[in-house]
């Protein structure tokens, strides 16, 4: 069979009666259609973290820091000072624009600004026209416009800088729903887990490779140094995005040159969904699903104990223990490359599990998203009480957010379990909130310590990070599940305008138990 369509518009629908894991479904071992999506989607999500955080490094080096007005920064007399890890070698760096505190924090997230607010819309267009394209496209302006960072700031100072990096935010709307709904076509159950991991851990890998690179073209790049930044992760991009839109497909439908085999085992372990419409989005069903709101919640407390990890426990380590560990590029990197290699490990740990048998789809979510969530909970109680012990205090930074990539395996990738035709949307509105929620984290903290970065002030916003992080895991532990909801089961969608032409007829294929049904649909779009 070559094709999933005839000319007369008949769609082809795989219906399984077992498990489409058995040893006559599986394609043959070897790099197929789908590895290399999942490649191309875990470099997309890499570029995009670049992307998002190059600023922070490039500001640095594009301020006068000497020529601006500075309020005297408070620090905590508890801890002795050191004569190692000093921040001294900003002090001095003469950079070309003269930005206040503040107007540099518009600059950092006029991008997140952007971001934020296309994450809905694109989830709904994917649904509507396919995500692939939205996701290429939306790369490729966010990768060319890099170009015209350093342009915007030189020639029209913050204002035009600032609408460039957010017109960069809204070309990065699309990675993570797009990636959602491109996921929920292309992998099998069975997969989900380490293949999620691999993906969305490709923004600790970008991290990685961007924090020390930026630094090291900022200081011995062209044109000045910051600008390469741009101009090398700009070409990057452009050729990464170009790439993708040339060589990647929405769907194994849509795919010219997919092996039979690989088509039919995607096809069949996701119940056909690929071959047949979409129906409207059940948004009443949603809306009452406590699956969801338990995906919902985790990622709430993902992302604001997350950003008080990253960025509250360095303030902390600055400001009491009088040591910063953004000087250091490996200790910096350190907690970022856990992430990613736990996060890839307890996928293939996952997925181990789910095809052994032992562990159902439920709580194999519900395992790896407690050692991603409970665990980072433990660090931040651990770390309020180090005292003034640097070394340790990197230490729990590291295994805390080493921890902290069980959520892949966990929370991150169930909306694929509970409702595949869906889970781009759902993605869209669980990170859109998701990330208004990480915004709360340094105005909580900003409040509890001003004035007064005591060990004790600091050890509030460690608790209460750690609450966060343990209600949500909690709550996700409760109400989670790894199964299909009924609201996205095929067979309970509204009967379509259809006309069987021949009845059903079974064809031998090996003992697996799947049947072939032949059937004309007259495709609808919602």
């Amino acid at each position: 069979m070559a094709e999933n369509r005839d000319r007369s518009n008949h769609v082809l629908v795989w219906e399984q009666a077992e498990m489409a894991t058995d040893e006559g479904i599986l394609p043959a071992k070897r790099f197929g259609a789908r590895h290399y999506t999942v490649f191309m989607l875990f470099l997309g999500m890499a570029n995009a973290y670049v992307m998002r955080t190059n600023m922070s490094v490039a500001i640095v080096a594009m301020v006068n820091q000497t020529a601006i007005e500075k309020d005297a920064e408070v620090f905590d007399d508890e801890c002795p000072d050191t004569d190692y890890g000093e921040d001294t070698h900003d002090s001095g760096q003469d950079g070309e624009f003269i930005w206040s505190t503040s107007m540099q924090g518009y600059i950092l997230s006029s991008f997140f600004y952007g971001y934020v607010i296309t994450q809905i819309p694109f989830g709904l267009l994917a649904k509507r026209y396919g995500a692939m394209r939205f996701l290429g496209w939306g790369m490729l302006i966010n990768s060319v416009f890099a170009f015209v960072v350093p342009v915007a700031a030189r020639q029209g100072g913050a204002g035009w800088l600032i609408a460039v990096r957010f017109i960069q935010g809204l070309g990065e709307g699309p990675i993570v729903p797009c990636t959602h709904a491109m996921l929920a076509k292309w992998i099998p159950p069975n997969e989900r887990s380490r293949v999620g991991s691999i993906v969305y851990s490709g923004a600790q890998f970008g991290t990685v490779i961007s924090m020390p690179l930026s630094g090291l073209l900022a200081d011995h790049g062209f044109d000045g140094g910051w600008p390469s930044i741009f101009y090398v992760f700009g070409i990057i991009g452009t050729v990464w995005s170009i790439a993708f839109l040339f060589t990647c497909h929405e769907d194994p439908v849509t795919h010219p040159s997919i092996r039979e085999d690989e088509k039919k085992y995607i096809q069949q372990s996701l119940w056909g969904n690929a071959s047949v419409h979409i129906p409207p989005i059940p948004w009443t069903s949603i809306a009452k699903s406590m699956p969801f709101y338990a995906i919902l919640l985790a990622h709430l407390g993902q992302n604001y104990g997350y950003e008080t990890l990253m960025t509250e426990l360095p303030t902390y380590m600055k400001q009491v223990l009088r040591f910063s560990i953004k000087t250091n590029g490996v200790l910096s990197a350190l907690p970022y490359l856990a992430m990613w290699l736990f996060s890839i490990v307890v996928g293939w740990v996952a997925d181990w599990m789910l095809t052994s048998g032992r562990v159902n789809h439920t709580w194999t979510r519900k395992i790896s998203n407690s050692i991603g969530q409970y665990g980072p909970a433990i660090a931040l109680i651990i770390a309020s009480y180090t005292g003034c012990s640097r070394a340790l205090t990197v230490a729990i930074l590291t295994i805390g957010v080493g921890l902290n990539g069980g959520i892949y395996a966990g929370f991150k990738i169930n909306h694929l379990d509970i409702t595949p035709r869906y889970a781009g949307i759902l993605m869209a509105f669980t990170n859109c909130s998701a990330n208004l929620a990480g915004l709360l984290a340094p105005i909580a903290a900003g409040n509890i310590i001003e004035g007064k970065p005591t060990i004790a002030q600091w050890r509030i916003v460690f608790v209460i990070a750690a609450c966060v992080y343990l209600f949500t895991a909690t709550f996700y532990n409760v109400f989670a599940s790894g199964a299909r909801q009924f609201w996205d089961d095929p067979e309970n969608d509204e009967p379509q305008k259809a006309s069987i032409e021949a009845p059903a007829h079974s064809e031998a294929n090996g003992n697996n138990g799947t049947t072939l049904t032949h059937r004309t649909l007259n495709e609808q779009t919602s």
